[in-house]
């Protein structure tokens, strides 16, 4: 069973990424699940064709606590069979929501949530945090695998970058790796040279390039992955063949993160800063 997190900076397309990816390896015939690390509790909605299951958290609060909640409550299975669960978070303004995180990926486990037959489990975390509640995936050894969504915008950039450090931080004690950046398309001017660049100074690979297209919306609006709504469509293919390469990727590495003036002067490379003189 390989586990896979996914990381990247807020509004990226995380979740739609991840869940379109997990219904193309489902589709492929491989055994799922997803994890939704990130109080909006928006991270299976696609599979599950509905606005949001009941989370980990928001169950135990409703029960008294995490001891008296049944696994059948907050482990739903939807397209093709994909098992969802959500940490959820605390009440607003009270409490850590990265302990939500943390109680729920412990649930999962002493409940039997992680069979056998599993082949892959993706935990869709939030923003780019990677301390704290946020990190555990990672921290705990749980997920070896790392991937960043991306684009050729600057905050994006930015955010894999960091990712890219708290990857550098955990990987001699928990042996974590990065699988490579998947660049979710923005339109920006030459953004795939430019992911792809920024993935080589990171010592990695941008494992795909995934197209912006409305049909993304479109099935989004009806709560489903796009391999399922439109399973013909181009779109869908872009999917399988993220799918496909995670599948078959090997190229597990320690990422070599750069610094803040590496980082402009790439974009200053590709036209994304301008080099403007100092006066």
């Amino acid at each position: 069973m390989r586990q896979i997190a996914i990381y990247g900076k807020g509004g990226i397309g995380k979740s739609t990424t991840t869940q379109n990816t997990v219904a193309g390896l489902s589709e492929a015939g491989y055994k799922c699940m997803i994890v939704g690390c990130d109080p909006k509790a928006d991270a299976t909605r696609l599979i599950l064709h509905k606005k949001a299951q009941n989370t980990v958290m928001d169950m135990a609060r409703e029960l008294g606590s995490v001891e008296d909640l049944d696994i059948d409550n907050v482990l739903l299975e939807g397209y093709k069979g994909i098992k969802c669960a959500e940490s959820g978070g605390p009440e607003p303004g009270v409490g850590c929501a990265g302990r939500g995180v943390i109680t729920a990926i412990n649930f999962l486990e002493e409940n039997g949530a992680y069979g056998d037959d599993l082949d892959f489990v993706f935990y869709d975390v939030l923003g780019d945090v990677v301390c704290g509640g946020f990190a555990m995936p990672i921290r705990e050894g749980k997920a070896k695998e790392i991937y960043i969504v991306t684009s050729g915008e600057m905050m994006a950039m930015y955010a894999a970058n960091n990712i890219s450090r708290g990857i550098l931080k955990y990987a001699q004690s928990g042996g974590v790796r990065l699988g490579g950046l998947i660049c979710n398309s923005r339109k920006v001017d030459k953004e795939s040279e430019l992911i792809g660049e920024l993935a080589r100074r990171l010592s990695t690979q941008m494992i795909h390039f995934v197209p912006r297209d409305n049909q993304v919306q479109r099935a989004e609006l009806r709560r489903m992955t796009v391999i399922e709504y439109s399973p013909d469509h181009p779109q869908a293919g872009e999917y399988r063949a993220l799918a496909s390469k995670m599948a078959e990727n090997t190229n597990l590495v320690v990422p070599t993160p750069l610094t803040m003036d590496e980082l402009e002067g790439l974009m200053m490379d590709f036209g994304i800063l301008e080099n403007e003189p100092v006066e």
